[in-house]
């Protein structure tokens, strides 16, 4: 097996820290988008006692964001002071409160996705005292939003029903879209 010289793998490395970032960024839009066709009763609403509802979700990405990307390098990723079982107490009643709790999730991960470099991708952090290498643990963090945010939109389409306005191809529209896309 031949080994990537040096510099091709920084700047490998270097383009995986640029692309993540935009993988992360195309996930929050789409929960916003979502989010723009809900009200307070829609982000509270749960199919029964054992679901969680769309505020619900978004507490627990906000407490699941803060403590995994607080002190990334140098603090395991479960911080003491998290409780995530409260994560699951839907105590959110409003859309602002949620948006709040949504933006200051993201903004601690976009922030420290910011302070790495390339050479951060090589070391060794941990959660739950599991190592993981810094490239483990952002893959680890890009399964897990993106499953939420697929419960959100699930949840969304369920309550909107007929009036619920799609994040992608509308069905049966994939002909058009391809038409439009790629004209001959």
């Amino acid at each position: 097996m031949k080994i990537l010289n040096r510099p091709y793998f920084c700047i490998m490395q270097s383009a995986y820290l640029s692309d993540i970032k935009k993988i992360f960024l195309n996930y929050k839009t789409m929960g916003e988008k979502t989010f723009a066709q809900l009200n307070d009763e829609h982000i509270t609403w749960q199919y029964n006692a054992e679901s969680n509802g769309i505020a619900t979700i978004v507490k627990h990405m906000w407490g699941n964001m803060l403590s995994r990307w607080t002190d990334f390098l140098t603090t395991d990723g479960e911080k003491p002071s998290r409780q995530r079982d409260a994560e699951f107490i839907n105590d959110i009643t409003t859309k602002a409160a949620m948006l709040e709790k949504w933006e200051e999730g993201w903004a601690c991960l976009f922030s420290t996705l910011d302070s790495l470099s390339p050479a951060d991708l090589e070391r060794t952090i941990h959660i739950r005292g599991e190592a993981h290498t810094v490239t483990e643990a952002i893959n680890r963090q890009l399964a897990h939003y993106p499953y939420h945010i697929g419960q959100i939109v699930y949840i969304a389409k369920m309550i909107k029903d007929a009036e619920w306005q799609t994040l992608s191809i509308a069905r049966n529209k994939s002909a058009e879209f391809n038409a439009e896309k790629f004209p001959h």
